[in-house]
Order: structure tokens, then C-alpha cells, then sequence
């Protein structure tokens, strides 16, 4: 702001008593002072505030202004509530000194001048910068630069004001990470992708125990049909309650963040390609040297950012295949998704399209990636999926070899089935569950599965609501423990001939024999499907 804006109205009533041609300096800010000599506090752009109580004699005006010039002030406002009007020795000493002078009436409070000061200053700057992220949202959509990371640092410092672009699953792209711990990022993307598929109208609002926040989507496109893929922008604060000129400062900020993104995806159109020669030439069987040549390339293509050997990925490393698929999302939805949970900002991941699902190949640099891991990456996404949405992901063990990729992508489809016959709206699961009986389920029809289970259960689960029993658990905790009737009795904390009536109540229904092997396992897998 300029000395001149405090004489604007609906500023303080202040009256101007000399320097009027100096009114155009700009103020940085307040120094409220009584001290004989304040200089050695100032630091240069500030409106010095003065009740006036150092001054003792009409000479002191002059030392006093002297003082302030040499220090960096743009202008002196004088108080009349303590000591009276102005005296006209220090309307001499600022004219003499070309210091703006300026007094406070005696029922103007100096936190009033200082308060709409502070906003002034404060509007501008916001003002100044929405201007300047303006320019470097051109600068990144005409040029493809990049400087997240550095516009978010100048919003820090000089506004305060703190700032995170996330993934939908939760990795900061840009911002400062150790200020917003991972548990706090999980309810961000969560809040906002609970508000996208609600259809709510940004900026969303989410409240955290460290405070409150303001969402905004930043979309790859202005046609972008995958809001589940989007990256956000967290804003500390709640923009709803920011002047006009902050609110502006935001949505300018997350039009650069989704210049950037854009920028980024365009960025990752040979990598797609790659990744989808990958799927073509495992599908149709090639040959392995044909396979390893365009893994290469790729590890090539992520070297250019991590500053690593291809060669360490490509022929010396493992992968792993990936097979996703995703159920009531457009087709796309399931790469990009993957593309942002797997491939950050350094893209190692190839993932290809195959409709509504995915195939990935990934290296393995710090040894396999657990299903439960992928598992845990993934969970924010269930609040974007709504009641009908799901993913589900299968995992190979890793491959050592190009040749080996093969087998990995029907062992990961493998997985993905078993992942499929779970409940829940993100399933993932293991190459270590492809030994087990849930892959035998995992491919046996929906019908089926559920007239085994009827046939087996029905009768024990009616008898349970109708007589307030507890059968069903009965027979889950016998079959746990194998059999033995003292260590199901003491887990069920209930006596042994207790167990047993349950048990025979169990067998006259079914007509089954639970000391029989081969009934056992009926009911064990019956209950899995239950």
C-alpha cells in the first residue's frame, strides 16, 4: 500500500500535516514506538506509530526524526490521545526531512491503523503474487516448464501461506511433506474424492485436528472424465473466508498445478506407447529379446530422472506384472489411476490400457512389493468409487527375465480373480494365494458358489436368528481348532458337553458328520464363501 491510501476513504481519520508530495512511498509495514531511538529496529518501508511521550522539549522532534529517516521509514503518524495535538516543532522537523506526517485523532486506536494496515499489505502482496502465478501458469502451458515446488515456496514466505499438490492416493507432488503427515494426507484425498463423486462444486472444505483445509481439483484437461486420477490442491485455510483478491491467488494456483499436470501427461505419451508394446508383445508370445529391448528403452526413458543404470533395471533386475481391473468406471479410469499410484513422479511403472483395466510391469529395485502394500496405496481411492465402483489388482511374483514376464501376467490374472470373488471396493491379492484354495473358488461360477454355500449353511444360519443361538461361530471356532474339542471349548469359553450338544445341533441339520475329514472341509470352504 501507499502513504496515500490512509487518507482514502474508508481508511482511519487521519490528518495529513506535512510532506504531502512524499504520499506515493509504499508501506511494508507498522512499528508502534515511544523509544528516544528507535532506528536500530526499523528495517526500512515501515509507518512508524508514536504516542510521543520521548519527546521532553521541541529539540527532540528533530533527533527524533532524524532518527526514523535514517532507519528506513516512509512516514510518521503521531498520537493526540496522550500528549495533545502535534506541536509544531516535529511538523518542522518532518517537513525539513520530507517525512510524510500524519495525525491520530484522540478516538482512533492504534491497533485500528495498525489492523487495516496489515490488511492492505496483506491484499497486495496476495495481489502481487496471484499476478506472478498467473504468469508462470502461462510460462508452463506455452513452454512446458515446471517450478512447482518453487511457487510453493514463495507462497510460504511471503504469505504464510502453506500449500501441497497430492496424488489421489495421497503422495505429495509438491509442497512442503514434513508439515502434512501421511495420516492427514489420507483424509484430504479422501474428503475430496468423497466431495468429486458427490458432485460438489470446489473449493471442498475438510476439517483436521491441526485445522481446517480447502480442496481443489486440478484436472489433466478441461474434458478430463477421470476425477478419480486428479491430483489436488491442499490449501491450508478456508478460501470461502478470503477477500476476493486471496480467493483469486487460489484458483489462479491450481490452474498452474493443472497446467503442470497436463504438462506431465503429455509428457508421458511414449512411455504409454511403450507400455502398451509391452502388453502387445507378451500377449502375442514374442520373443524374449524382442520383449527385453523395449523394457530397456523405457528404463532408459525413467534413468533421465532418477539418475540410474537401465541396465540395472532392464537385464539385471526383476519385475512384476500387474493386472487390474476396474468395475462401474469408464475405461481409462483404471490406467490413469495406477499411472498416479505407481509412477509418481519419476514414471517406472509401465502401465498399459486394456479397456476398463490395466496391465502393469514394474521393476523391482528394493525387493517385492506386497499385495497388502499395494492394498494400503490404493485405499483412499474407495471414497471416489462410490456404491458401485471397484478395483481389483492381482500380483505376480517377481520375474527375473524378460522370458518370464509371460507367465507373470496369467499368474497376476490369476490373482486378480481371486481378488474379484472378495468383498470390498479395492481388492487386491498376492502371488501367495495362488497355491490356495481361494483360486479354486476364485473360478468357479457366482451360481455355483452361492447354491454350495446355501446348501451347507442356510439351515445352521436360520436356526441361529430363530433360537438367538450361536452356531455358525460354533462351527467356525471347531474347524480353527482342527477338531480338538478341549481348546474350541476353552476359545469359546463355554463347557466341553456344551460344545458338543452345538456341535450334533450343527450335524442333525445338515445331515453331515464334522468328524469326518471331507465334511470338514465342506464347511470350511462354505464358510470362506460366506
Amino acid at each position: 500500500m501507499r502513504v496515500r491510501d490512509l487518507l482514502a476513504p474508508g481508511a482511519p481519520r487521519l490528518r495529513l500535516l506535512a510532506a504531502e508530495e512524499e504520499l506515493d512511498r509504499q508501506v511494508s509495514g507498522v512499528m508502534t514506538t515511544d523509544l528516544h531511538d528507535p532506528g536500530r529496529y526499523l528495517h526500512g518501508g515501515e509507518l512508524v506509530l508514536t504516542g510521543m511521550l520521548w519527546r521532553t522539549a521541541p529539540a527532540d522532534s528533530e533527533r527524533f526524526v532524524r532518527t526514523i529517516v535514517a532507519g528506513g521509514a516512509v512516514a510518521l503518524a503521531a498520537g493526540e490521545a496522550e500528549v495533545g495535538p502535534v506541536p509544531e516543532d516535529l511538523v518542522e522537523a518532518c517537513r525539513r526531512h520530507r517525512m510524510p506526517l500524519l495525525a491520530v485523532p484522540d478516538d482512533i486506536a492504534f491497533g485500528t491503523v495498525t489492523e487495516f494496515i496489515g490488511r492492505q499489505v496483506s491484499a497486495d502482496r496476495a495481489a502481487d503474487l496471484a499476478a506472478l502465478v498467473d504468469r508462470h501458469r502461462l510460462l508452463v502451458s506455452a513452454a512446458g516448464g515446471g517450478g512447482l515446488d518453487a511457487v510453493l515456496d514463495l507462497l510460504g514466505g511471503d504469505l504464510d501461506l502453506d500449500c501441497w499438490v497430492l496424488t489421489p492416493t495421497g503422495a505429495v507432488i509438491a509442497g512442503p511433506a514434513d508439515r502434512l503427515p501421511a495420516e492427514d494426507r489420507d483424509q484430504l484425498v479422501r474428503a475430496h474424492l468423497g466431495a468429486q463423486r458427490q458432485r460438489r462444486r470446489p473449493p471442498h472444505r475438510a476439517r483436521l485436528a491441526g485445522g481446517s483445509y480447502s480442496l481443489l481439483p486440478a484436472p489433466a484437461s478441461a474434458d478430463h472424465q477421470a476425477p478419480l486420477a486428479d491430483w489436488v490442491l491442499a490449501v491450508a485455510g478456508d478460501v470461502t473466508e478470503w477477500t476476493t483478491k486471496r480467493q483469486q491467488l487460489a484458483e489462479n494456483l491450481a490452474r498452474l498445478v493443472a497446467a503442470e499436470r497436463h504438462r506431465r501427461d503429455e509428457g508421458r505419451r511414449l512411455r504409454r506407447r511403450l507400455a502398451d508394446e509391452v502388453l502387445a508383445l507378451l500377449q502375442r508370445d514374442a520373443d524374449p529379446a524382442e520383449i527385453s529391448r523395449t523394457l530397456y528403452a523405457s528404463t532408459a526413458m525413467a534413468a533421465r530422472y532418477e539418475s540410474i543404470e537401465p541396465k540395472s533395471q532392464a537385464q539385471d533386475g526383476s519385475w512384476l506384472v500387474l493386472s487390474a481391473e476396474g468395475t462401474g468406471l469408464p475405461e481409462g479410469v483404471v490406467r490413469a489411476v495406477l499411472e498416479e499410484a505407481l509412477g509418481g513422479t519419476t514414471d517406472r511403472a509401465l502401465v498399459a490400457g486394456a479397456g476398463a483395466g490395466a496391465v502393469v510391469v514394474l521393476p523391482v529395485l528394493d525387493g517385492p512389493v506386497p499385495a497388502e502394500t499395494l492394498r494400503d496405496l490404493l485405499a483412499p481411492l474407495e471414497a471416489g468409487l462410490g456404491s458401485e465402483g471397484r478395483i481389483t489388482l492381482g500380483v505376480s511374483a517377481p520375474a527375473s527375465e524378460a522370458g518370464g514376464l509371460r507367465g507373470a501376467l496369467e499368474e497376476a490374472r490369476h490373482a486378480r480373480r481371486i481378488a474379484a470373488a472378495r468383498v470390498g471396493r479395492v481388492c487386491v491379492a498376492g502371488p501367495e494365494e495362488l497355491a490356495s484354495h481361494v483360486l479354486l473358488l476364485a473360478a468357479v461360477p457366482d451360481e455355483v458358489r452361492r447354491a454350495f454355500r446355501s446348501r451347507l449353511l442356510d439351515k445352521v444360519i436360520a436356526y441361529d436368528i430363530e433360537h438367538q443361538a450361536d452356531l455358525v461361530r460354533t462351527l467356525e471356532a471347531f474347524l480353527r481348532s482342527d477338531g480338538s474339542w478341549t481348546r474350541c471349548a476353552a476359545q469359546l469359553h463355554v463347557h466341553v458337553n456344551t460344545l458338543r450338544y452345538r456341535i450334533g445341533r450343527i450335524e442333525e441339520l445338515t445331515g453331515r458328520d464334522l468328524s469326518r475329514l471331507e465334511d470338514r472341509v465342506d464347511f470350511y470352504l462354505a464358510l470362506e464363501l460366506a
